[in-house]
């Protein structure tokens, strides 16, 4: 069952919760038809969880007009498709958003009027979105996105995209606003990424890759393109995993900035492990270190890059290691990865630490194995994103094949008895 975030996103904006917004369409059924509406808020929880993926005529007409969007457009699916094309624009009009964890909501305040009385859109709108996107990549940083910020990322890119419907703007902070609506799409995307929910990562990678175009930002596209790469490799697109991630090692930002270059080449590197081209692999992964060696670490750069540094290479190149055979070199990456990471970088702590304690079981050392997952899990969330729950129900699986009847294998078991994908 797949949660609707875009519905969410657009309660978001409008500040509803459940029982108001099943309130308001009550009331739009009895104008529409004479009779009051049933809806409760348990229909509205059904929309939300995916439980009820296309509502009935009445339903779907009463929130088009609640919102100012197409049924699809809220995250609803037509029995005779699975995945809806998302339109360019979200024409939704002007609402205030909830003042609930207000450091992760957007600051809806009204742009200001010119002496005409005509609206206008200014940078000042875009710098309070772009601070609430810093808030957002910290989130993720620290936690990882789960489907309540994955839902917020969605409602700031529908919030960007609607200031440009209710105002006048610059075609410089047009492309600003466009830049920023991708960039909470690739944020949604990520997060959708890290669950495993393909289905709703498909639609924001659809939407982000046509706004980053739209915002000519280099970066952005790098971007979308290295998330195209792992969305394809998850689907076992492989040909189109490889090209995805060779259209982000070649966006222009790559050519001027060697980190740029470095982040995009790298997962290169990690795709081609996946695929079986093993020479290519070795060779993009040097050709990313030489490019980290390079690159001016002090400049500045966006908010969503961040994250890259010397540790996360080391992560990488364990990824790519990993995924050639060669475990051993593995473990030192990891191990590199582990000492470097900052201290907040929870989500990729425990991720690494799957990695690393899979890389210590193909090598033999199965108790050294599961010590490593289950200080890991000691120190992992109780809702763990789907790339790391599959990451330990494989090494789970492998375990209980290399060490079946030990006492640390009973005690893997016991600790962690769902298994898992692999």
């Amino acid at each position: 069952m797949t949660a609707n975030v875009y519905l969410a996103a657009a309660m978001e904006r409008a500040g509803l919760t459940q029982g108001e917004l099943a309130d308001r369409l009550n009331q739009r059924i009895e104008d529409l038809t004479g009779r009051p509406g049933a809806l409760s808020d348990r229909h509205i929880r059904h929309w939300l969880t995916g439980k009820t993926r296309w509502p009935q005529k009445r339903q779907r007409i009463v929130l088009e007009e609640e919102f100012g969007v197409s049924a699809e457009e809220l995250g609803f699916i037509t029995p005779s498709r699975r995945t809806p094309a998302p339109s360019e624009d979200d024409d939704v009009r002007r609402r205030t958003f909830t003042t609930a964890t207000a450091s992760l909501t957007a600051a809806a305040f009204l742009p200001t009027s010119s002496a005409n009385g005509a609206t206008r859109v200014g940078m000042t709108d875009a710098h309070q979105l772009e601070e609430n996107f810093a808030h957002l990549v910290a989130a993720d940083n620290a936690a990882g996105l789960s489907v309540d910020l994955e839902t917020r990322a969605v409602a700031h890119a529908q919030h960007a995209l609607g200031l440009m419907v209710i105002g006048q703007a610059s075609e410089r902070v047009r492309r600003r606003l466009y830049f920023l609506a991708a960039a909470f799409t690739g944020t949604a995307l990520w997060a959708a990424l890290d669950r495993l929910e393909t289905s709703r990562a498909g639609r924001h990678l659809d939407r982000g890759l046509r706004l980053a175009r739209l915002s000519g930002d280099a970066g952005m596209e790098m971007r979308m393109w290295g998330h195209a790469a792992l969305f394809h490799l998850q689907q076992r697109q492989l040909p189109d995993a490889v090209a995805a991630a060779q259209m982000s090692r070649e966006t222009h930002v790559c050519r001027l900035d060697p980190l740029f270059r470095s982040l995009a080449t790298a997962r290169l590197a990690a795709v081609q492990a996946g695929v079986g081209e093993h020479t290519a692999a070795i060779r993009a992964l040097g050709q990313a270190e030489t490019a980290y060696s390079r690159a001016d670490k002090s400049q500045p750069r966006p908010a969503y890059i961040d994250f890259y540094d010397e540790a996360e290479f080391e992560g990488l190149s364990g990824i790519v290691m990993m995924r050639l055979g060669r475990n051993e070199e593995s473990e030192a990456h990891l191990h590199r990865a582990m000492a470097g990471l900052r201290p907040h970088f929870h989500r990729n702590r425990v991720y690494y630490s799957a990695l690393l304690a899979t890389t210590q079981l193909r090598q033999g050392a199965a108790d050294a194995a599961c010590a490593t997952a289950l200080k890991a899990l000691a120190d992992a969330p109780d809702d763990l994103p789907g790339r790391t729950q599959s990451l330990f129900g494989r090494f789970g699986q492998e375990l209980t094949t290399k060490a079946a009847g030990t006492p640390f294998a009973a005690q893997w078991a016991d600790r962690y008895p769902r298994g898992g994908t692999a």
